[in-house]
């Protein structure tokens, strides 16, 4: 709740401090007197947009201040804690100033912050009901928030919410997986492609070094044939042309042996010819074996073929080598990988079914969740509407329609569209809340829900103590214009509900009537002062004579003794 509000230098409030009641606040005081600069200094402090134009003229900055105490249970402590901002003894400090040019400074427990965490901070602190912040409750998300606190549906929430995240879960989780089968079936295709290709061309450890030696010899095949062609025709020319008659040097070795065995003494050349026999041989296979090179050297045909192989061998090294010996160990493991890969079309069905039968829970959970809503927004209707009836306002309606989304989806907050609807006056049409109505209509229509979901909250949860009833974790609603054209025994029953529901919630209403002021546990009153340079703002409490006076003021626009007297029994009447 709303501990303290300081303000300075904003429009025509020099300086000004209030402390509003744990129960209901009234700020009282004659028009023109400045009330609305204490809304628009808790609007500041709750991150509404800066006028530089409301900086009191000759002031370079205005500023205010709200301390709240949170107190254990306040919706705003674990939002202030994720902010990194530890409350002090309980107390937050929400601060803002504006300059007189530029732009404003926001801060919170003394750390400038950006305008949007006062926002959020506030939506958990205070709720405003005026003419400028009625739109709030124009949000259908606002009014599903408001109905399913009113049903009290947290249970079925849950519940719902629990199935939906279970079958987004299981949904995620089927996409991913199809994602990774698309990429096994993908993976495994490129896998089976190249082998098929490795296989096709078969190569062979080795291969591609053998294969250029080859190519190196058939390049230079006229050297080689040269030098060949020569070294047979010294050895032995009847190799390259048969009608030569020239002795081959194995002829000759072969004339030398048979000259050393004439000599009959076989063991004194035994030696010489051992060796002799041996170069006879050694001639006979080198002879065989140049001519076998002779005949091997291919032509220009053979190097086509070999230089294609190379090439379809260069190509395997180039993906899956570097050698070739790499590429037959690749192909060799891809063959394992590609018989381990499985596209496991079983786990994909069971999971399909799995979600599917979420769905239907969250469908089941959705649609007793919409059930309690739709009850909920009858009752919700039907008690609204007699309050609107105690507030001057007979044959007003609320109507809470809660229908199936548009799209037939559900999200995280359930399978409904809820509206609220508001038939201002009998014969009127019904209008979607927030527009084409007063800014008194409405302040009212939204006193009547905050009492009814009140009452609902008291019987939900059993009624507060009156420990409670100064307990920092109170919501603090501010209604302004709330009187507007009300008056006679309905101004009477309005101050009444207004304490009604401050004793459960804080209320702070800015009202002109006697009437609901005098229900206030607290009354400050703004005036119109002299000081120092001029005419300025005043905000005092007024207690006991001072408050009658204030009161007989506002009854009868005199102090006078019969005024008094009513003030006096006015006050001593308003009590629940």
């Amino acid at each position: 709740m709303l501990d303290e509000l300081e303000v300075r230098d904003l429009g025509p409030i020099r300086h000004a401090r209030l402390a509003p009641a744990a129960g209901m606040t009234a700020i009282t005081g004659e028009t023109g007197a400045g009330k609305s600069m204490l809304l628009n200094a808790i609007g500041l402090i709750s991150g509404a947009l800066a006028q530089n134009a409301r900086v009191t003229p000759g002031r370079e900055t205005a500023w205010a201040q709200g301390i709240f105490d949170l107190g254990p249970g306040s919706p705003a402590l674990g939002f202030a804690e994720e902010a990194g901002l530890e409350p002090e003894e309980g107390l937050l400090y929400l601060a803002r100033s504006v300059p007189a040019q530029g732009r404003s400074r926001s801060l919170a427990n003394g750390r400038t912050v950006p305008r949007s965490l006062l926002t959020d901070l506030s939506e958990r602190l205070v709720t405003i009901h005026g003419q400028s912040d009625q739109m709030r409750m124009a949000s259908p998300a606002r009014q599903r928030d408001f109905l399913d606190a009113y049903a009290g549906d947290q249970p079925q929430l849950d519940a719902y919410r629990a199935a939906w995240e279970r079958a987004q879960t299981l949904t995620k989780k089927l996409d991913k997986l199809q994602e990774q089968q698309a990429g096994v079936i993908q993976q495994a295709d490129y896998l089976r492609q190249s082998i098929e290709r490795i296989d096709s061309v078969d190569p062979r450890p080795g291969e591609d070094a053998d294969l250029k030696e080859q190519r190196d010899r058939i390049e230079h095949g006229a050297q080689i044939a040269q030098g060949v062609t020569g070294a047979l025709s010294a050895l032995d020319a009847s190799q390259l042309d048969v009608d030569v008659e020239a002795p081959s040097v194995a002829s000759l070795v072969e004339q030398a042996i048979q000259s050393l065995q004439s000599t009959g003494v076989n063991d004194l050349f035994e030696d010489s010819l051992a060796r002799l026999r041996s170069i006879s041989a050694d001639l006979s296979d080198l002879v065989f074996n140049l001519t076998r090179q002779l005949d091997s050297e291919g032509g220009a045909g053979d190097l086509d073929k070999i230089n294609a192989r190379i090439h379809d061998l260069e190509e395997l090294k180039g993906r899956w080598g570097p050698s070739i010996e790499d590429v037959i160990a690749w192909r060799d493991k891809a063959r394992f990988d590609l018989e381990d890969m499985d596209a496991s079309p079983e786990q994909m069905q069971a999971l399909r079914e799995e979600r599917q039968a979420a769905l239907q829970a969250a469908a089941e959970a959705g649609r007793n969740l919409s059930a309690k809503r739709s009850a909920a927004g009858r009752t919700l209707g039907s008690k609204v509407g007699k309050e609107l009836g105690a507030l001057a306002m007979g044959g007003a309606a609320l109507d809470v329609r809660v229908r199936p989304r548009s799209d037939g989806g559900m999200d995280a907050h359930g399978m409904d569209e809820v509206s609220f609807l508001f038939t201002p006056f009998p014969g009127s049409q019904q209008l979607p809340m927030g527009s084409s109505a007063s800014g008194g209509e409405l302040s009212r229509l939204m006193l009547a829900m905050e009492l009814v979901a009140a009452d609902a909250k008291n019987v939900q949860g059993g009624k507060e103590t009156a420990q409670d009833a100064t307990s920092g974790a109170r919501m603090t609603f501010i209604f302004d214009e709330v009187d507007a054209g009300v008056g006679g025994k309905a101004a009477v029953e309005l101050g009444k509900r207004l304490a009604r529901l401050a004793t459960s919630s804080q209320v702070i209403v800015v009202t002109h009537l006697a009437q609901v002021a005098s229900w206030a546990d607290r009354q400050f009153v703004v005036a119109k002062g002299q000081g120092d340079s001029g005419v300025q703002t005043q905000v005092r409490q007024v207690d006991g004579g001072d408050r009658e006076q204030e009161i007989a003021r506002m009854l009868a626009g005199s102090e006078s003794r019969t005024s008094i007297q009513h003030a006096r029994e006015l006050l001593a009447a308003s009590r629940l």
